[in-house]
């Protein structure tokens, strides 16, 4: 087994109360999916910038907008857990990467 790290791209914010609560009922309903596989259930983050080999900053062309590590078998294991993600019904992406031990 080895971890992997999902990392959300794009998607948008639910604009109403109920929305809210639909959307937050289908990630926990993913998560119930993902079961004993959750290594770190992670977090949105917050707007990103990039900083360059130079120094210098901009904003994110591509930015990462939450992560999760599972575990799995394979990438294509990893890859079945992330195609059921709700990040992708409101038009973003997920970044599927094996993370390396150290």
């Amino acid at each position: 087994m080895a971890n992997y790290l999902l990392a959300y791209h794009g998607g948008g914010m639910p604009e109403t109360p109920e929305q809210q609560a639909e959307v937050m009922a289908a990630w926990e309903a993913w998560y119930g999916t993902l079961g004993a596989s959750i290594v770190d259930g992670g977090a949105p983050t917050m707007p990103t910038t990039t900083v360059a080999a130079d120094g210098s900053t901009s904003a994110t062309a591509n930015p990462v907008s939450g992560y999760t590590i599972v575990s799995a078998d394979s990438l294509d294991d990893a890859l079945a857990q992330a195609a059921g993600c709700p990040i992708r019904d409101a038009g973003g992406s997920i970044e599927v990467g094996e993370l390396m031990p150290m």
